[in-house]
């Protein structure tokens, strides 16, 4: 059982950053992908960023150039620098572990964290 735990969200004005942090514990096995989603209320959770196991990033659209997926596997963590952020980045933001298919991130942990709460307003 992989356990994931999130943390470092908060409340930010628009143009303002935050870190988040993520560290995975439990039958990891060898290391692997993962990845940063988030979900607002009433939405389906989405996925913002992803990284390889080598760390290769990958972003979603409406991130990119403004969020920095990183890792340290010496401390199966994986980090988000979240820059210039919107109103609309608002959301509860999860972890994942992950795989590839067909160059496609797929989370593979059979449970959540309690994700952290981002939150923008002026």
């Amino acid at each position: 059982q992989v356990q994931l735990v999130e943390s470092g969200g908060g409340f930010v004005q628009p143009g303002g950053s935050l870190r988040l942090s993520c560290t995975a514990s439990g039958s990891i096995g060898s290391v692997r992908a993962m990845g940063w989603h988030r979900q607002v209320p009433g939405n389906e959770r989405e996925l913002v960023a992803d990284i390889t196991s080598n760390g290769s990033p990958h972003y979603t659209d409406s991130v990119e150039d403004r969020f920095t997926i990183s890792r340290d596997n010496n401390k199966n963590t994986i980090y988000l620098q979240m820059n210039s952020l919107k109103p609309e980045d608002t959301a509860v933001y999860f972890c994942s572990v992950g795989t590839y298919y067909s160059g496609v991130y797929y989370p593979i942990n059979p449970s959540w964290g309690q994700g952290t709460q981002v939150t923008v307003s002026s």
